[in-house]
């Protein structure tokens, strides 16, 4: 299974802005890719990609597609930043705040400029898991 790439990237521009208007605006804008995050997570179903779908000028599959699965992954990590920023920010800690929810912006525009950082991870996690595998049977 897979995805547009020009729907992944509006994600990410998404995500960039948001927690960029929580800084400026107001720290209770995290909540807004927060819940995005969770929704796509719990349902499998990105709202912000779903809302841009209709968008795409040729049919989905024929752009360069990224992989669902590796998707998945990279929201789980943002998900996962977003809630700690959120918590932090409840609980006064904005430091904490600043370098979670500064994570999922930089992370984002590595991956718009070409670099997924979430996919090295992932890649990592793989190869020690079989690793880990291999060398046990052995």
């Amino acid at each position: 299974m897979s995805i547009p790439k020009p729907l992944v990237q509006i994600n990410q521009v998404f995500l960039i802005v948001f927690v960029l208007l929580s800084w400026l605006v107001n720290p209770l804008l995290l909540l807004v890719p927060l819940i995005v995050g969770i929704i796509a997570l719990a349902f499998r179903r990105n709202l912000i990609m779903r809302a841009f779908t209709p968008f795409l000028k040729k049919p989905a599959r024929e752009y360069v597609q990224e992989d669902a699965a590796q998707q998945r992954f990279n929201q789980w990590i943002a998900t996962i930043c977003l809630a700690v920023a959120f918590i932090s920010y409840s609980f006064g800690f904005l430091v904490i705040m600043y370098i979670m929810s500064g994570m999922v912006v930089l992370a984002a525009a590595l991956a718009l400029s070409g670099y997924c950082i979430g996919c090295t991870i992932r890649y990592r996690y793989m190869m020690w898991k079989y690793n880990k595998k291999n060398s046990h049977s052995s």
